[in-house]
């Protein structure tokens, strides 16, 4: 398998994954990772399926995107837009109908294994590199052109959308907390040990 092809499989499966490990956390009722709690509380106030309400959401961030920053924008933008919102919306629903009434133990399960999930989907995805989503275009937008620090901005940016979404009645919690501190770490062993050389070969990940 050429290059090119090898970062397309990953950068789609990065984000099924990444939309699987959503949907468990939102059915586990711990909460999710930040932009996910502002996608809830605001389309609660909607009528609309989760999924088609992502991808308008995430159409308006990806027309600032386009004016702002336009050259952040690749492939994989466009697949996260279309494919990331209705894998979310069907992986809750297929667990709801799996487990009607799952434990406590269950739920922490999940949770667990979400957080591994979405670790390992974040690194397919980085790794690949053909395109951020519409929401990571923000922090690295502004940390680029400010001079400021990424972690500062994207811990920022973070806590707003937690606070907006958890005023509109998104669930916050301590699935929340997880995501937004405790991937960062896990998302590196991964790009150390599987993307880095699923991409390069044998390659040494430090000469890219």
């Amino acid at each position: 398998m050429n290059e090119k092809n090898k970062r397309l499989l990953m950068c789609i499966t990065g984000v099924f994954l990444s939309g699987v490990a959503a949907g468990t956390f939102g059915f586990t009722a711990f909460g999710m990772d930040p932009f996910q709690v502002f996608a809830h509380g605001t389309w609660g106030l909607t009528p609309l399926s989760f999924g088609t309400f992502y991808v308008i959401l995430n159409g308006i961030l990806l027309v600032f995107m386009f004016f702002f920053n336009k050259h952040m924008i690749g492939l994989g933008t466009i697949i996260n837009l279309f494919l990331l919102g209705y894998v979310v919306e069907y992986t809750d629903v297929i667990l709801s109908r799996i487990f009607p009434a799952p434990s406590v133990f269950l739920r922490v399960l999940l949770m667990l294994l979400a957080l591994i999930l979405a670790s390992f989907a974040a690194s397919l995805y980085f790794v690949a590199d053909m395109g951020v989503s519409a929401y990571d275009w923000i922090a690295l937008t502004i940390s680029e052109r400010k001079g400021w620090a990424f972690r500062v901005v994207r811990v920022s940016t973070d806590f707003l959308c937690v606070a907006i979404g958890g005023i509109l009645g998104a669930t916050v919690g301590i699935g929340t907390v997880l995501t937004a501190f405790g991937t960062g770490p896990i998302i590196q062993l991964f790009n150390e040990k599987i993307s880095m050389p699923l991409r390069y070969g044998k390659d040494t990940p430090a000469s890219h």
